[in-house]
């Protein structure tokens, strides 16, 4: 059995990315270093870059605050899309710590279930981009299996509408390309260590304590997501 060849080098495939569907780009911008990684590659290869953020609670002070701040400084006064992340419409579909009473409400709702895929649709649809492959922050080197299925399917999956421009990018030059262009990071890694993707005490812990009002944001939608830090904090006694 023969062994796959590697794709080729990031820069190639963004210019083979724009060669193949012309001028414009949807990015996936988490605010996390690979995406900001993401953004700088492909920056100046494309007439138009479309970012978009998918929110897992709507309307947190921390999160605008850092998508405020990337307009700004990474897309020239472009405003980034905000969209719900499927995870939201499924957390509430499947009363995820929501008390008794609210249960019927979210029935009456009828939220629909989406995938990454419908998202990225309506943004094409809207920005006359049909044609437009969305880039991400994905690295080989952030896992052995993430290396082994780039190695497999290759930097750009035209069966998903994606590419990676900066699959073979290491640490070193990811972070060196961030301080080159002096974008900060968000203040996610300050606080989390990483970006926020969850609703587990990992997160809940250091935003109780460093972000009071977006706690009180998260509770808000989420009522008995502090069940979880009770837990947590009960566990580490």
């Amino acid at each position: 059995m023969s062994k796959a060849s590697p794709p080729p080098p990031g820069e190639e495939i963004v210019r083979q990315v724009r060669a193949e569907t012309g001028p414009k780009t949807l990015l996936a911008f988490s605010t996390g270093k690979d995406s900001i990684a993401a953004a700088l590659a492909i920056r100046d290869a494309f007439d138009e870059v479309i970012p978009f953020y998918l929110y897992l609670v709507p309307g947190l002070e921390f999160v605008e605050e850092s998508l405020d701040y990337y307009e700004r400084t990474l897309f020239g006064g472009r405003r980034i899309i905000r969209m719900p992340h499927p995870s939201l419409y499924r957390w509430l579909n499947s009363y995820l710590y929501q008390p008794p009473h609210r249960a019927e409400v979210i029935h009456a709702a009828r939220l629909p279930d989406f995938d990454y895929r419908d998202v990225h649709d309506l943004i094409r649809d809207h920005h006359k981009a049909r044609k437009a492959l969305v880039a991400t922050g994905v690295r080989a080197a952030d896992s052995p299996m993430r290396r082994v299925s780039i190695m497999q399917h290759g930097a750009i999956l035209r069966s998903k509408g994606e590419y990676f421009p900066v699959w073979d990018w290491k640490k070193d030059r990811l972070v060196a390309e961030i301080e080159r262009a002096k974008v900060k990071l968000p203040v996610d890694y300050r606080v989390f260590g990483r970006t926020f993707d969850g609703l587990d005490a990992r997160f809940l812990i250091p935003m109780r304590k460093h972000l009071p009002r977006d706690y009180a944001r998260v509770l808000d939608w989420f009522p008995l997501a502090e069940a979880d830090v009770f837990r947590a904090e009960r566990m580490s006694l």
